[in-house]
């Protein structure tokens, strides 16, 4: 049961269920962060970047290391940057539910800002791995020690300007970062708070691991190809905590949070390949990657720089209840899914 192959239609089951309950989880995450972000001083942007989105990677962080140790590289490497790809869609699924402006617009962000630049970075490096000499120390390749210590130059760099030397212009339909009174949550201690917050973070790691097993029998079953169950199926699941969170967090009017959560999910799931490389006994992940995990890296790449350029341009009004960044997120989505499927 724990290590043997299951069969097709338990997969498909847990597969779905696992997903179910990520998706309630993360709404309950939703509230339990915004708060959170109050209580601790860190603000929306950082608090959502970094505890909400190492909360929010752990089932992706549980796939791509199940994958990588079963010795299916491609779908780990897949399944870290599919989340990316359909994490950063989920900014268009919030967009969408929120009336009043571009969620873009109301959420004017230079930690956002920041979080998209470090991204990029991240993005950049694991591309330059997977093109240099394919060496390891200690079963990693140096890339992986390299964006690990850019990650946490990036967050050092981000929580250390007091005083920023560019501020988005404030409009009327900004929406500021300031503590929401009320709520349930509001009531309660904050150690009963993180306590919850903690719970539900286990009970999405277990969904991680359920849905990496399952997706394992996807590939052997069903013929589909480790980069579109890793990219598309697994991809979807690993950023369903993303979206909801999102979404709940514009309908709390946390907007701030709602699209910290997606950047700095992203962020720790560039971080996912570490982890894979570290899991993967065949020598280097970034070498074990295949044309459609790179086609995918790029296509992440593609994906932030629009999102960046939407936070930057403020537009708002838009097509559909969305920006022109909105639009173009789905039709760069929908066009990598249509190159891996076909």
């Amino acid at each position: 049961m724990l290590t043997g192959q299951w069969p097709l239609s338990w997969s498909i089951a847990v597969f779905l269920l696992a997903g179910l309950v990520t998706v309630v989880g993360s709404v309950r995450l939703a509230t339990l962060g915004d708060v959170l972000a109050d209580r601790t001083g860190r603000g929306e942007a950082l608090f959502g970047a970094v505890f909400f989105g190492v909360v929010t990677s752990l089932s992706g962080i549980v796939m791509t290391a199940v994958t990588a140790a079963a010795d299916q590289p491609e779908l780990a490497y897949s399944n870290a940057v599919g989340g990316i790809a359909a994490q950063t869609l989920a900014v268009a699924a919030a967009d969408a539910t929120y009336r009043r402006v571009n969620l873009e617009h109301a959420a004017a962000s230079l930690p956002n800002l920041l979080f998209g630049c470090l991204l990029i970075g991240l993005l950049g490096i694991a591309l330059m791995a997977a093109f240099s000499p394919d060496v390891t120390v200690l079963g990693l390749h140096p890339a992986s020690a390299f964006m690990i210590a850019f990650y946490w130059g990036g967050i050092r760099l981000i929580s250390d300007r007091p005083r920023p030397m560019w501020v988005a212009v404030r409009t009327l339909e900004t929406v500021p970062d300031v503590p929401q009174p009320g709520g349930e949550a509001q009531a309660r201690r904050t150690g009963t708070l993180w306590a919850e917050f903690l719970g539900v973070a286990a009970v999405v790691v277990v969904g991680g691991w359920v849905i990496a097993r399952a997706a394992e029998t996807l590939v052997a079953s069903t013929g589909l190809s480790a980069g579109f169950v890793g990219a598309v199926l697994m991809g979807i699941v690993n950023a369903l905590p993303e979206t909801v969170t999102a979404i709940a967090a514009v309908r709390r009017g946390a907007v701030t949070l709602a699209i910290a959560a997606v950047i700095g999910g992203n962020c720790l799931d560039v971080l996912n390949l570490v982890i894979g490389d570290f899991a993967y006994g065949g020598g280097s992940l970034f070498h074990a990657a295949g044309p459609d995990q790179l086609f995918l890296t790029a296509a992440a790449l593609v994906m932030t720089s629009v999102l960046l350029g939407g936070l930057l341009v403020r537009q708002e009004r838009g097509w559909w209840r969305l920006g022109f960044d909105g639009v173009l997120l789905i039709a760069v989505y929908a066009g990598a899914v249509a190159v891996l499927a076909f």
